[in-house]
């Protein structure tokens, strides 16, 4: 919807999506979402990048008055690192929004429909038109058979189930390199309608601990929309969450610290435990093909996956319609020359960082598939490590961390001279020995606590 917005504004005469599912007509879970039903957060860099692409459209008020939540990384969220709790700060720092999935898919496509000379189409694309040199539009199923639907421009935003590999060899565009990084990392999520009293309880999480030659295991308590928790875990190869209530409050309460089980055990559930197996890491390498057709794009996910844990896939998505607006805005058009290919490496820098975020930490991980730490990974990750050390108690270093995390900055904010400065004197404050709460919210949670932990 976002890269259909820009299209539409570029001169584009008709802009159709083409999408399998039926769109609900409000914010409700689809088939096409794969981890629909799991914890989602629009980071402070990805809002921005989608306020620029709906100038006007006021994405941030529509989502907060439909109840999504700003979250503040400084003083708004309870994280447990690998280093241990992080501090809270009373001062301005990056501000996320969390909310369901299906709430954010529906106010960003309700706001461009409504603003936007757009078209949805129900039907499955099953191939490109055209050839080597130039796509001119897609085959589409239709009841009375396959055919041809025309287009100047193709931009395949079609997620993780994308088959623009397989597309593109139809073209005799072969030998495309992929790369996959899998940690067998499991989501299972629940929702739980928020206590009385509740209501204000910071955003925690527990994050996995990547440097302990144990597989990943985390959990998060994340304010939604209605008065509503979504509670997700998630473990990787030979740490799994189960899919029964009790074993899933019990994996909460066997993490380094237990104050998501102790939260939730308190809290009524309002739905079984979702299950999801799809996340792992994958790069498709298109923009190092030595030939690419005009006139096909490829952005978000179908360009690059990434596991989920990390938060960073709608933001990337974000970045890449960005980058489209920009190539568009400069050509004049979508029938430039170039233009499919500039917009694919403008994407693809896009992808770098949250590729490397998320593989450097996922390759560490037992049982792993497709990588193994290199001499480059294990001097960034011994940098990051003890950035996030210093974050225990430094500001400087935590405000490093919150920036690049969120997608504010590029990861050279890391190795600015504050931050290295930060990094190499350690934490000028003691890191806290338990979460850092106020004395209301020890409050809120002594009152929750049902486990005797």
């Amino acid at each position: 919807m976002l890269s259909a917005a820009v299209l539409s504004t570029a001169g584009v005469d008709e802009v159709v999506v083409l999408d399998r599912d039926e769109l609900p007509d409000g914010p409700e879970h689809r088939r096409g979402l794969p981890q629909g039903r799991h914890a989602h957060l629009l980071m402070a860099g990805g809002l921005a990048a989608m306020e620029e692409l709906l100038p006007g459209l006021g994405l941030r008020e529509r989502l907060v008055a439909a109840g999504a939540h700003e979250v503040s990384l400084s003083s708004g969220m309870l994280a447990r690192t690998s280093e241990g709790w992080l501090r809270r700060w009373r001062r301005e720092g990056p501000v996320m929004l969390t909310c369901t999935r299906a709430l954010l898919d529906w106010t960003v496509r309700a706001a461009v429909l409504e603003h936007c000379p757009v078209e949805i189409r129900r039907t499955p694309v099953i191939g490109l038109a055209g050839d080597a040199e130039r796509v001119r539009g897609v085959r589409i199923a239709a009841p009375g058979g396959d055919t041809d639907l025309d287009a100047d421009l193709v931009v395949d935003a079609s997620g993780r189930g994308t088959r623009v590999v397989g597309w593109l060899d139809g073209l005799g565009l072969s030998g495309v390199r992929e790369r996959t990084v899998d940690s067998g990392l499991v989501n299972a999520s629940r929702v739980y309608r928020i206590p009385a009293g509740a209501e204000r309880f910071p955003l925690t999480v527990v994050q996995a601990d990547p440097y302990a030659s144990r597989p990943a295991r985390s959990a998060m308590v994340m304010p939604v929309e209605g008065g509503r928790w979504l509670v997700s875990c998630g473990g990787s190869r030979g740490g799994e969450p189960p899919a029964d209530p009790e074993g899933f409050l019990r994996y909460t309460l066997d993490l380094p610290d237990p104050i998501v089980g102790r939260l939730i055990s308190g809290a009524q559930p309002l739905t079984d435990v979702h299950l999801s197996r799809s996340t792992s890491n994958v790069r498709r390498y298109l923009e190092k093909s030595p030939r690419w057709p005009e006139g096909f794009v490829v952005l978000g996910d179908a360009l690059a996956t990434f596991n989920p844990a990390y938060g960073h896939g709608m933001t990337v998505a974000a970045f890449g319609a960005r980058v489209l607006g920009r190539e568009l805005e400069r050509a004049g058009g979508p029938c430039a020359p170039g233009l499919a290919r500039r917009v694919l490496r403008g994407a693809a820098r896009s992808v770098d960082a949250a590729w490397s975020m998320a593989v450097s930490q996922d390759v560490r991980y037992p049982g792993v598939r497709g990588g193994r730490p290199g001499v480059a990974d294990r001097v960034v990750t011994a940098y990051t490590r003890r950035m996030t050390k210093a974050a225990t108690g430094s500001y400087a270093a935590a405000s490093a961390l919150w920036d690049v995390t969120s997608m504010r900055t590029p990861p050279t904010r890391m190795f600015h001279p504050g931050a290295v400065l930060a990094a190499l004197a350690g934490p000028p404050l003691p890191p806290p020995t338990e979460p850092p709460l106020t004395p209301g919210e020890r409050e809120v949670l002594r009152g929750l606590d049902r486990t005797g932990v």
